[in-house]
């Protein structure tokens, strides 16, 4: 077979030192999916069931609909711990010791480790992407229709959609202000239900409009409302008008109708989903959340790269010519050490949405100061 013929190709030295890391790796991933899987997930399905009567094989079916989820957490974490436990066990009975005695520089060894942790890379990025976005929403569908409570594949709630822009007639209408403000309660079946529509697009007159249901119109290119009213207030004169309606086609974009069909966290949302949500805050001018998306698709293509970045450590801390490492020490390690990646990946993210450093910035530089430490490390075990 092709796959079995690449095999055969690698030279003997990678194929032994890929079969001294699968090991490890495949039980750093049962152990640290076993542990996030029982503390975000398990815990709250046992509750459920004993306490709201949810059925044991359907609690087992969420259960597998949310693991890919924890195995994307899974998987940099246990590269590092297979990397570092691997090389640290080859170093301790002088296996490394003597590849070095016949030449073999310490960055060659260490290249099916890297080799390995890009793997890993590539496999959380398609987990993430293609895997973990509808999985997780098919759980919840299933999850929440067992209990109990209505949902739809197809129903967003509590929608919120502004819109900047320059207000008419203002004294200072050379600023983006706030034109427009859709809410809708819920959406369901292509219908936004119980809609509010503020409008302040017009300077010295505000409007409100209130609806029991609204859809988009394509042919018209506007919304129709159906039994509402539509009150208008007079900031000069204070004049109040109201007008009940049957029908009413408001001249609005489809963005909250695009908005309402995407998940509402972008963790859950594919690469593509969130570059569409990110074109409806730019097209509404929401800057602010528009700016936190941004950091987000940029640490969808990051976020995988730790792998990378952990291998790279891993390897270079176990390969070091003195020491040994245990398999609880090489754990304890690997949790500290993903700790203190982690606290720098939230504060670099925070700075991020903030607007402090550029989304860019944001999401890689803990990628970049994680490799340049690899590097150090890996120039520290070749001496």
């Amino acid at each position: 077979m092709p796959g079995r013929q690449l095999w055969r190709r690698l030279p003997i030295m990678d194929r032994w030192l890929l079969g001294e890391l699968i090991g490890p790796l495949l039980f750093g991933v049962a152990a640290f999916t076993a542990v996030t899987l029982s503390v975000g997930v398990v815990f709250d399905l046992v509750r459920k069931v004993a306490e709201a009567g949810l059925a044991l094989d359907v609690a087992i079916r969420v259960l597998l609909l949310k693991l890919p989820g924890f195995l994307v957490l899974s998987f940099p974490m246990a590269t590092l711990m297979a990397t570092l436990l691997a090389y640290s066990r080859l170093s301790g009975g002088s296996e490394l010791t003597a590849l070095r005695s016949i030449g073999v520089s310490t960055s060659r060894f260490l290249v099916p480790a890297i080799a390995l942790a890009a793997l890993m890379s590539l496999l959380t990025f398609v987990f993430n992407d293609v895997i973990v976005p509808p999985a997780n929403r098919a759980g919840y569908v299933m999850l929440h229709r067992a209990i109990g409570r209505s949902i739809d594949s197809e129903k967003g709630e509590n929608i919120i959609y502004p819109r900047y822009g320059r207000v008419t007639d203002a004294i200072d209408n050379d600023k983006e202000r706030l034109t427009q403000l859709f809410y809708a309660r819920e959406f369901r079946a292509g219908a936004m239900r119980d809609v509010t529509v503020l409008d302040f697009s017009r300077g010295g007159q505000r409007q409100m409009l209130q609806a029991a249901t609204a859809r988009f119109d394509q042919s018209s290119g506007q919304w129709e409302f159906r039994n509402g009213t539509i009150i208008n207030f007079g900031d000069l004169d204070g004049n109040t008008t109201t007008a009940k309606f049957d029908r009413y086609l408001y001249p609005l974009v489809s963005d909250p109708l695009e908005l309402a069909e995407l998940p509402k966290d972008a963790n859950n949302m594919t690469v593509a989903q969130a570059r569409q949500g990110l074109q409806v805050l730019d097209r509404a001018g929401d800057r602010k959340e528009a700016r936190k998306l941004r950091v987000r698709i940029q640490e969808k293509f990051s976020f995988p790269a730790i792998c990378l970045v952990f291998g790279l450590i891993g390897a270079s801390l176990g390969a070091r010519p003195t020491g040994r490492t245990s398999r609880s020490q090489g754990f304890g390690i690997s949790v500290l050490l993903i700790f203190l990646y982690y606290l720098l990946a939230f504060v670099s993210s925070s700075l991020g949405v903030k607007g402090t450093v550029a989304p860019v910035v944001s999401a890689w530089s803990p990628v970049v100061i994680g490799l340049l430490g690899g590097l150090w490390l890996l120039r520290g075990a070749s001496r």
